[in-house]
C-alpha cells in the first residue's frame, strides 16, 4: 500500500525548508527513509510477499 497522502504530508511539514518545499533533498530522504520503514515492517509479516520485494 505504501505511504498516503497524510503521511506524505506530515512527514514533508516535518522536514521542509520554506513554505511551498517538497523538493528538497532533506524531505526526499526522510520520504524515502518512512517507505523503507513501512516496508520494512510489511516484510516482517508478509515474509513470502515477492512481488513487493521485487519492487524494492
Amino acid at each position: 500500500m505504501g505511504l498516503n497522502a497524510e503521511q506524505k504530508n506530515t512527514v514533508i511539514t516535518d522536514y521542509k525548508l520554506h513554505e511551498k518545499d517538497t523538493g528538497s533533498s532533506e524531505v526526499q530522504i526522510a520520504l524515502l527513509t518512512k517507505r523503507v520503514t513501512y516496508l520494512t515492517e510489511h516484510f516482517k509479516t508478509h515474509s513470502k510477499d515477492h512481488h513487493s520485494r521485487r519492487g524494492l
